[in-house]
């Protein structure tokens, strides 16, 4: 299914499973898409592939479909611009760039746990992966695993107080431009679109768009009518196409219809 076919079901195309930050496996997420009406998902994971492939055995089972696609880290301008790919298919360029992206994250991972260590906050790369388990490690997982020694009270607290940017524990990871992210996911031959466009100034917004986005999210659970109405604007005077999704990683997150009669 194209992405404008899409676009006609009742779809989620922005959420996110244990392969990277998310709380289900792709398999329990599908199911949780069914109980919820869905018809179309995109498993848009971080930075890998991998949990595609379980997505979409599942799906036979519930007749949903399952777009494969992923979400890309770049930074443009000091500002993190993550990029939805859409209709990916596999190649070299694409595998290689996301396993470098991936040894990014663990050797950012790994200086984090020190900066943690450094303050008092004895925690280690094992202790994280009971939470990341054998997908991509991300912040959330070294949150989880603070929270479970005792030195935080809460997940949010830890990034407010040690993991946000300019925080003490704070760390850049390995990222891409967003030139670079719309060209690798072009070269696999999918769709690349801006996502949660309501995380950027407008006018870094409005930059983004001279690069060849075929897309931009309108739709997402932190985008208000008013930040709807705004990126409608934005895709038509740019013709791009318009997708949503709930960005699901946690029950804290309500999978969702999106769209143009179901905002």
């Amino acid at each position: 299914m194209d992405l404008n076919q899409a676009l006609q079901t009742k779809f989620d195309l922005h959420m996110h499973t244990t392969a990277s930050d998310g709380d289900y496996t792709p398999a329990e997420l599908v199911k949780k898409a069914y109980k919820c009406g869905l018809e179309t998902i995109a498993i848009t994971d971080h930075d890998t592939l991998d949990g595609i492939k379980e997505a979409q055995n599942a799906a036979e089972k519930y007749h949903i479909t399952v777009i494969p696609a992923v979400e890309l880290s770049t930074k443009y301008n000091g500002n993190s611009v993550d990029i939805l790919g859409y209709n990916i298919s596999p190649s070299e360029e694409l595998n290689e760039t996301l396993k470098l992206l991936q040894v990014g994250r663990i050797d950012r991972a790994k200086r984090i746990i020190e900066k943690f260590n450094e303050i008092g906050f004895k925690i280690t790369m094992e202790d994280v992966k009971e939470y990341s388990e054998d997908g991509v490690i991300a912040r959330p997982h070294i949150a989880k695993a603070i929270v479970k020694k005792g030195y935080v009270a809460d997940y949010q607290m830890v990034f407010d107080e040690y993991l946000a940017d300019g925080k003490p524990c704070a760390l850049p990871k390995k990222v891409l431009t967003p030139k670079e992210g719309v060209e690798i996911i072009h070269q696999a031959g999918g769709l690349a679109v801006l996502a949660h466009p309501v995380y950027l100034e407008l006018q870094v917004v409005e930059q983004l768009l001279q690069f060849p986005f075929d897309g931009i999210e309108v739709w997402h659970r932190n985008h208000k009518e008013e930040h709807r109405q705004l990126f409608k604007q934005l895709a038509q005077e740019n013709q791009l196409i318009m997708t949503g999704g709930s960005d699901f990683h946690t029950d804290e997150h309500s999978l969702g219809e999106f769209g143009f009669t179901r905002a």
